[in-house]
């Protein structure tokens, strides 16, 4: 939903502790709100394309069925994950943008793999890069398990670990056919909350 004006729902809690994680502060707290609150705060916002984010949104029980209620209500819908628990029962109408963890993540133990097998075309996996280890891990996952020709794959550098050019000249010089990601928001806005 790269471009497009979107409302983010974070949900609160996260079952991993990744080294780059930005999102800490989604751990804790949050304001508990009902699906039909959510859907009204969202109709507030007047766009389109909603993503439930987190933490990891699949940690929470009523994320399934916010999820259904959201493209009930006419949403395009994405879901970014961890891709740590079964996204099996998500909607088919989402949108499963799945993180696959790196070895620098510290969490890459919790991948479960078998996730690939439920995602579509219309899908997408992301890995994080932290370094060139990490790159030579990830070029080998998409290369062993043939991602490319399931989904499309992002490659997306951790913020003050790997400069972007560097990690896209990796890209071009192993003519990977993987798309190069920013974080947008982060360019904009800085690490500022609710934009």
């Amino acid at each position: 939903m790269v471009g497009w004006s979107t409302a983010f729902v974070r949900l609160t809690g996260c079952p991993l502790r990744c080294g780059y994680c930005d999102t800490a502060y989604a751990f804790h707290g949050g304001t508990t709100m009902s699906i039909p609150e959510v859907l009204d705060a969202v109709s507030a916002l007047d766009v389109r394309h909603v993503c439930v984010t987190g933490g990891e949104p699949l940690a929470q029980k009523p994320c399934l069925p916010l999820l259904t209620a959201l493209c009930d209500a006419g949403y395009t819908v994405s879901l970014e994950t961890s891709g740590a628990i079964d996204v099996s029962p998500v909607d088919p109408r989402v949108v499963k943008i799945m993180d696959l963890k790196t070895p620098g993540s510290e969490e890459s133990a919790r991948n479960r793999w078998e996730n690939i097998e439920h995602l579509s075309a219309r899908d997408e996996i992301k890995f994080v890069i932290c370094d060139r280890a990490d790159y030579e891990w990830a070029r080998a996952v998409v290369s062993e398990r043939s991602l490319t020709s399931r989904c499309t794959v992002w490659f997306s550098p951790s913020q003050s670990q790997v400069a972007p050019g560097e990690l896209a000249d990796w890209v071009l010089e192993d003519r990977l056919p993987v798309r190069f990601q920013l974080q947008l928001h982060k360019i904009l806005w800085g690490d500022a909350k609710g934009r």
